[in-house]
């Protein structure tokens, strides 16, 4: 009846988040506990070598993931969604969406995933002397500027998913500070685009003779808890096409599901960090200071509210650990065994858990994309053993379950061992600790740290944008974001905590050698398979 009573009145909040592979929504109560969720499946699609959603695809999935929450709403409360008391929108970090003057989107979008900007990324890290990543933004469009793409010269406006979307549901073109330091860098300080970098760019691509700036096409950037407009008439019905849903909700600025995760594992702070494990990977440590020199293992980004993240991206995770799953799933489907995927999940990690702490040798590449960490533009899934390995289905998933935290391992060690790093605290979140314990204590052995998970981590980001959602409308006080965190959202709760074993530690090193040593052979399959 509570949440009845919420839903009426409006007071609910509601939060959106476009994942890899899942459209999810979240609507949380005044204490940001979720009453209702509602989410759409979708896949990526390579066309014309890059990976893209469609725009179709973007707003059905939109709208199927609004409707599917509303009837969730309706068949739990018996009540309609009318009013909300505000709302957010998250997605995949950076990307490359450019709009002409008329607002059309001029080609694809083309995501985080590609690994085609690999020309842009070099030559604009030697011209701002700091890590461009090849997924940002600038990177693809100074990519489609050296290859001389017609549509480059018509640009009116560049932004990512979230922003997009944002965009349509309210009429502003902004941007949390967040998502937009995936677009170009943003300066700390001051909370907006570093000045000097705009102008190395604008002074870059003069030859060219656009008649834009790079200034004038980003969205302009906010903070958390800043007002960052409001659902117009259309937005509503493009949102709630049922027609039910009032216009003049207040929203949030639109945030990257990095963001998102740091907020929903209460890690904003200084000296703590989350994982975020799924189809792919990242690690957000928040800074105390800037690191002592660019390196192209480390993307610097914000959190939420503009301090220092150092964040370690990995294209790839769960995504081919869920094969060999499918795998095994179809091999009980042969023998006519009843399936329940939940099951078959929990027995092959416990059995990975009792698995050698090296792996007894196995080594497992988890590459369905390529992997810019480890210097790969494209990749090959691979299994590789001696025949003096221990050969094992233990061992087996074990390896498959490290190849998830592998190069995120690589990555992080740049952090911890050579930068010197301190963490008082890692949370960890996303499909690989939906097994309790198990994917938690794979990750404390790769970094050789404690690995905290909460309950709520599950909910993901769309929980994590509808809790910034809540701050822009539920924090009188004007609590900066980490206290409203820790007083009004998590009240103390820190999760359940796994430390490292000595030995678990020392076998994920072992294991991470052999990996380093076997890269070789993944480069010869990307170099010789069709």
């Amino acid at each position: 009846m509570d949440a009845r009573r919420t839903i009426e009145s409006g007071k609910a909040v509601l939060g959106i988040e476009f994942g890899s592979t899942r459209i999810k929504a979240v609507l949380v109560d005044e204490d940001h506990v979720p009453i209702a969720q509602g989410s759409h499946e979708w896949e990526n699609q390579l066309v014309d070598g890059l990976w893209t959603y469609s725009n179709e695809t973007i707003w059905f999935g939109l709208q199927n993931c609004y409707a599917d929450l509303r009837n969730n709403v309706r068949k739990r409360y018996d009540v309609e969604i009318e009013h909300l008391a505000a709302i957010g929108i998250s997605a995949m970090m950076h990307g490359y969406m450019p709009f002409d003057k008329d607002g059309h989107l001029m080609v694809p979008f083309r995501t985080w995933r590609n690994t085609n900007t690999g020309e842009a990324a070099e030559a604009l890290s030697k011209l701002f002397v700091y890590n461009i990543p090849l997924r940002w933004s600038i990177s693809h469009l100074y990519q489609a500027i050296l290859n001389k793409e017609e549509h480059v010269a018509k640009v009116s406006y560049l932004t990512t998913l979230a922003g997009y979307i944002h965009w349509k549901l309210t009429g502003e073109k902004v941007l949390g500070v967040g998502d937009a330091s995936g677009m170009i860098p943003v300066d700390p300080e001051t909370g907006l685009y570093r000045t000097d970098m705009i102008e190395k760019f604008d002074n870059l691509i003069a030859p060219y003779g656009f008649k834009w700036k790079l200034e004038d096409i980003l969205p302009k950037v906010l903070n958390a808890g800043q007002p960052a407009g409001r659902l117009t008439e259309t937005g509503a019905k493009r949102l709630d096409v049922s027609g039910n849903l009032k216009a003049g909700v207040p929203l949030c600025p639109p945030e990257g599901d990095a963001g998102t995760g740091m907020v929903a594992t209460n890690a904003v702070r200084p000296r703590t960090g989350n994982v975020s494990a799924g189809t792919s990977s990242f690690s957000m440590i928040v800074l105390e200071k800037e690191l002592s020199k660019p390196n192209e293992m480390i993307d610097m980004v914000t959190t939420p509210d503009g301090k220092l993240v150092a964040m370690v991206h990995c294209n790839n995770c769960t995504s081919d650990l869920n094969g060999w799953v499918g795998l095994f799933k179809e091999y009980e489907e042969l023998m006519g065994v009843p399936i329940d995927m939940n099951k078959i999940y929990q027995r092959l990690f416990d059995a990975a858990d009792k698995g050698d702490a090296d792996c007894g040798g196995l080594v497992s590449f988890n590459y369905i994309s390529g992997e810019p960490v480890t210097g790969f533009a494209d990749g090959r899934p691979l299994f590789v053993r001696s025949a003096g390995d221990s050969f094992t289905l233990a061992n087996f998933m074990r390896s498959v379950l490290y190849a998830t935290v592998g190069v995120l391992k690589i990555g992080n060690d740049v952090l911890l061992k050579e930068e010197k790093v301190k963490v008082d605290r890692i949370t960890g979140h996303g499909g690989l600790f939906k097994v309790k314990g198990v994917g938690q204590r794979v990750l404390a052995a790769a970094l050789n740290s404690p690995i905290s998970v909460m309950e709520t981590a599950g909910e993901g980001g769309a929980w994590g944008i509808a809790i910034l959602a809540s701050y822009l409308v539920n924090n009188p006080g004007g609590a900066s974001l980490p206290d409203f965190l820790d007083k009004m959202v998590f009240a103390g709760n820190t999760g359940t905590e796994v430390a490292p074993t000595p030995e678990d530690v020392a076998g994920f090193e072992a294991y991470l050698n052999n990996y380093k040593s076997c890269l070789a052979i993944e480069r010869a399959a990307v170099q010789h398979k069709k």
